[in-house]
């Protein structure tokens, strides 16, 4: 399964794409995660639904500091998933 998420709230500047990558690998979840340029974070993940559905509930909480105010969730393509490499942070310096 893939799924595209988009996190909304006080969600940069606060480490919230780091807590992701490490919850997606230890889950070993393949995808991405990136700010966006009107202040979200936006998540791709490919893995099992067990492990996505876990995926979503840290989504949800989300790191020290942050403030998750909604999480928009789509399922994608399950093509999409062939190019999905392991789980990496995009535009991390």
């Amino acid at each position: 399964m893939v799924r595209h998420y988009l996190i909304l709230g006080r969600v940069q500047g606060v480490g919230f794409r780091w807590f992701v990558h490490r919850e997606a690998s230890e889950l070993a979840l393949r995808g991405w995660v990136r700010n966006t340029d009107d202040g979200a974070v936006e998540v791709v993940a490919a893995g099992p639904e067990e492990d996505l559905a876990d995926l979503r509930r840290s989504l949800d909480r989300g790191p020290r500091g942050c403030r998750v105010d909604q999480v928009i969730e789509h399922p994608l393509a399950a093509d999409e998933a062939a190019s999905l490499e392991p789980f990496r942070i995009e535009g991390a310096w």
